[in-house]
């Protein structure tokens, strides 16, 4: 498409300007505009609620109720632990408080018999207060004894492991029969409604964040940091655009970067935890100025440009380049809105040579390769 708009510019030039020797080159006004660059950095996706299915109590598995893959809601049942183990412990707690109650009657009974003599001097009140003392000692095993049928109807409960949040099952590595125990995870849930991408960024990236958004401290800037782009694994870009949630507190001492979290709704499940991809944080540039990247050349990590002057002579001018998109570099500092550079062919020229301008239209080259 640059062929055929400098074939354009080219065809309408006067025969008879070139000048002898002096190669004929388009030349482009640069021009000011609003666009938006990225900058990637890899990420590891996690739901927002990933946890550990585990057991609370032991036994064998009697029942598995959801497939692995399945969506299940708060409170619904995931796995059923035999219970007739638990079930006797709870008999055997019943019985023991039967006991404990009636030991509290017949202290009671006790109690109730040695008061009168106690009070008409037939015995000691020593004896009384022994009978009070055996009085309390039934009324608190009682307690225990109440403790102790809690405690046992709590692991008939524990019995049937349900499910924390909404989410979807993973893999289930046990079977029914299997024997678990506390230590063994029956499965993981993951509520992945919402997303969480992990990604870090070095020392000079975070300094570079800073400066570029506004704001007193790191809460304030990344509430002005605009909504973030998810680029998956295949490069496709994910429909639903996130936003900055949280920025770690410190550096990690081994790598030297600082970890970011944004939050990407997922309301198609499409996004599952352990997805990899590119969290892309825009830059937004405002007038700004813009040079095709194929007017370009570098000399020692250095980009410059070949303006056109007086006498039609070219003069390679260093940029200073804020930002990069595929085919344009947003430039900072070295060219102004108006100037004209070489776009083609820079390879082959020198400082003082002589060309014959072919203008381009700014407007037009835009249109071939948008920002």
């Amino acid at each position: 498409m640059a062929t055929a708009l400098y074939s354009c510019a080219n065809s309408s030039a006067t025969p008879g300007m070139h000048q002898q020797g002096a190669p004929a080159l388009p030349v482009l006004a640069v021009a000011t505009t609003s666009g938006a660059t990225f900058r990637e950095y890899p990420a590891s996706l996690e739901g927002k609620v990933n946890v550990e299915i585990r057991p609370q109590v032991e036994g064998y598995l009697e029942k598995i109720y959801p497939d692995e893959g399945a969506f299940v809601r708060a409170g619904q049942p995931l796995f059923k632990i035999d219970a007739r183990v638990y079930n006797e412990a709870l008999n055997n707690a019943k019985s023991t408080l039967l006991a404990a109650q009636a030991n509290v009657s017949k202290a009671q009974v006790e109690v109730d018999r040695l008061t009168p003599l106690v009070q008409n001097n037939v015995i000691s009140e020593v004896q009384l207060k022994t009978a009070k003392a055996n009085y309390d000692a039934a009324v608190a095993a009682v307690e225990q004894a109440k403790a102790a049928v809690a405690n046992a109807q709590i692991n008939i409960g524990y019995t049937i492991v349900k499910a924390p949040a909404n989410g979807y099952i993973g893999r289930i590595p046990y079977k029914t029969g299997s024997l678990v125990g506390k230590n063994d995870a029956l499965t993981v849930l993951s509520d992945i409604s919402e997303m969480y991408a992990y990604f870090s960024l070095s020392e000079q990236d975070f300094i570079t964040f800073k400066n570029q958004f506004a704001g007193n401290s790191i809460e304030e800037k990344v509430k002005k940091v605009p909504p973030v782009e998810l680029a998956l694994a295949d490069n496709s870009i994910y429909p639903v655009k996130g936003r900055i949630s949280t920025v770690e507190g410190q550096f990690d001492r081994t790598t030297g970067a600082i970890s970011f979290r944004a939050t990407f709704p997922n309301p198609g499940g499409i996004l599952r935890t352990g997805n990899t991809g590119k969290v892309r944080i825009p830059q937004l540039y405002n007038n700004a100025v813009v040079v095709p990247i194929e007017a370009t050349f570098e000399v020692q990590d250095k980009v410059f440009v070949f303006a056109v002057g007086d006498s039609n002579k070219v003069a390679s001018k260093p940029i200073t380049v804020s930002g990069k998109t595929t085919n344009y570099y947003f430039v900072k500092d070295g060219l102004q809105a108006g100037e004209k550079i070489v776009f083609t062919g820079v390879g082959n020229l020198q400082d003082g040579a002589a060309i014959v301008p072919q203008p381009m239209s700014t407007d037009s080259l835009l249109k071939a390769k948008p920002l």
